[in-house]
């Protein structure tokens, strides 16, 4: 492919990536995959190129941008080369029209940034909310020490460490053999937060693919009862696969029917030792990895995810034991998901406490701690530990 038509087929990825942000479609990872699933012409080198200049141009653009060829005008903005392609060569980009509007700059649609500024979110703070994530690992100490090709930065993590984005750590040896997973430090720091013990009985309510659940259970020594649950069927079959590759085997799996969660986790109230409430939220905090993820929120879906956060707090507090600890979090950066829901829950429940976890990372925000891309280098989070009366 030339330049020319490696800057019109990312300009068409990102007109099926708006469409999809506004009618609530598939992510712009799913997309571009697809994309190039059915362009087999595109070589290595040009569908590298292509998810280059679309990842760029969604995140040089704040608000909503009309087209994909108004995002990438933003971009080209500050590329004088890539303003040039604008050619009308074969296959390329049609040329400039005289006054054609380029996307807005910015971090976020205007609303968004008003949220994160009274969140305590600075507008300095703004930029690293839209770098490139590194790839962070945690080893697996339930298959030993691992030998790996790279050393890795090590992190404020018991068992993390850090490599430049984009490392193939999935075509290494360890990965294939279970000596090491893909997660975050922040994901990692939220599991550290559970203080989950070997014989404890562990509830992960809101499993998803079982990142967290695995490293709950390697910190359980693979001993004691970890239930894995969730609502989504697919996300929720990932994890066999992904335990029986780390070696892990006292995991229960229970897929939940949503709005009558309480009834098939009736067995279980007030037992457990430590419940985990990783809650669907705004996404907000990883930004850095899903850019788009911005343009898919509104206030009504913001309010809504955030009752459905305050329900799940509750529902997870009815299955912790007296003297048991909830723990709280969403990958946010907004008050309305981390501090708020801290002090409601409270006021929901009085003879509770709030515990601030004592973590390696992270700034205190209301009644728990919250991590930046700014100053943990790690995806956004709010992290509250609740201990029962």
């Amino acid at each position: 492919m030339t330049p020319a038509a490696r800057l019109q087929s990312a300009i068409e990825v990102l007109d099926l990536i708006l469409t999809a942000a506004t009618d609530g479609g598939a992510s712009g990872d799913k997309i571009v995959g697809d994309w190039f699933r059915s362009h087999r012409f595109a070589g290595s080198k040009d569908r590298r190129a292509v998810r280059e200049l679309v990842f760029a141009a969604i995140r040089a653009c704040g608000p909503v941008p009309a087209s994909g060829r108004a995002a990438m005008l933003r971009l080209a903005q500050s590329d004088p080369a890539l303003a040039a392609l604008f050619d009308g060569s074969h296959y390329g980009p049609q040329p400039l029209a005289p006054g054609e509007p380029a996307g807005e700059g910015g971090t976020a649609p205007q609303w968004l940034e008003q949220r994160l500024r009274e969140s305590g979110i600075e507008p300095g703070d703004w930029p690293a909310l839209l770098e490139r994530a590194p790839l962070d690992i945690r080893l697996n100490p339930l298959r030993g020490e691992a030998s790996l090709p790279e050393p890795g930065e090590a992190l404020h993590t018991p068992q993390g460490l850090r490599y430049p984005s984009g490392t193939q750590v999935e075509q290494w040896d360890a990965f294939k053999a279970g000596l090491i997973e893909v997660q975050d430090a922040g994901s990692q720091l939220a599991c550290l937060a559970v203080g989950a013990q070997p014989g404890e009985t562990v509830i992960d309510l809101c499993a998803g693919g079982g990142g967290k659940t695995l490293t709950l259970a390697a910190a359980m020594g693979n001993k004691g009862r970890l239930v894995a649950c969730d609502v989504d069927r697919a996300r929720l079959s990932r994890l066999g696969p992904r335990a029986e590759r780390a070696g892990i085997a006292i995991i229960e799996e229970r897929l939940l029917n949503p709005g009558h969660e309480a009834e098939a986790l009736a067995d279980l109230a007030g037992k457990a030792d430590a419940v985990l409430v990783d809650a669907p939220c705004s996404g907000t905090g990883t930004w850095r990895r899903n850019p788009e993820a911005r343009w898919r929120l509104s206030p009504a879906e913001l309010q809504r995810v955030a009752a459905l956060q305050a329900r799940l707090a509750d529902l997870g507090a009815a299955l912790v034991r007296p003297g048991g600890r909830l723990v709280f979090v969403t990958c946010s950066l907004l008050d309305e998901e981390g501090a708020d829901q801290a002090e409601a829950f409270l006021q929901r429940h009085p003879d509770w406490r709030a515990v601030a976890p004592d973590l390696p990372a992270g700034t205190l925000r209301g009644g728990g701690v919250r991590l930046t891309p700014t100053r943990d280098a790690t995806d956004g989070f709010f992290i509250a530990r609740f201990v029962s009366p």
